[in-house]
């Protein structure tokens, strides 16, 4: 990890949770009212092959963790957990979700995301988290990390067209339905 100045000024909340805009993509900062356009695509089993995360079992379950998620942003003093609702500007589908967790002085110690497998292998990943690291560093984000298992080329390719670097790798980190599983982990400072 970077050391940090005690003097470095804080991120400003406020500035990073707002909405990012590529010429394909309107990333919204992640509120309840995102879980009902998101929740049935994201029973795909499909997307969870590659991540600890499980589908949410509850609809209403979602809507108040993501209204939790949204309320804490801007109480939050030191620790931020950000999330975006990604949609797709030519016909308004809901394609996936970005998220990040950044601490006060600066360093996103994860930069995470899905999307949902119709918009696979058509560059909105990679366009998405290079719009959302972008937007960290121009707020005062100095350093990013991410992490991806141990053979997930695709989303490796994602963080690396984002500017995201391979650090090292971290071995049983994770565990996916039971398995244990190594990550790679990747960083972006700028």
């Amino acid at each position: 990890m970077t050391p940090m100045p005690d003097d470095r000024p804080a991120v400003n909340a406020a500035a990073i949770n707002t909405i990012l805009e590529t010429p394909r993509l309107r990333i919204e900062p992640l509120a309840k009212r995102h879980a009902a356009q998101l929740f049935e695509s994201m029973q795909d089993p499909a997307i969870y092959q590659w991540i600890s995360m499980a589908p949410p079992a509850d609809l209403e379950l979602l809507e108040e963790r993501w209204a939790r998620v949204a309320a804490r942003v801007l109480e939050a003093q030191d620790e931020f957990s950000f999330g975006w609702a990604v949609r797709r500007v030519e016909d308004d589908a809901w394609i996936g979700k970005l998220d990040a967790e950044v601490l006060r002085h600066g360093i996103a110690t994860n930069v995470g995301y899905f999307f949902f497998p119709p918009y696979w292998g058509q560059g909105y990943a990679s366009e998405a988290v290079a719009a959302l690291s972008a937007h960290l560093a121009r707020h005062g984000v100095i350093e990013q990390r991410a992490t991806v298992t141990l053979g997930n080329d695709a989303s490796a390719r994602v963080l690396e067209h984002a500017g995201f670097v391979r650090s090292r790798v971290l071995p049983a980190n994770d565990t996916i339905r039971g398995v244990v599983v190594d990550d790679v982990e990747f960083m972006r400072r700028d």
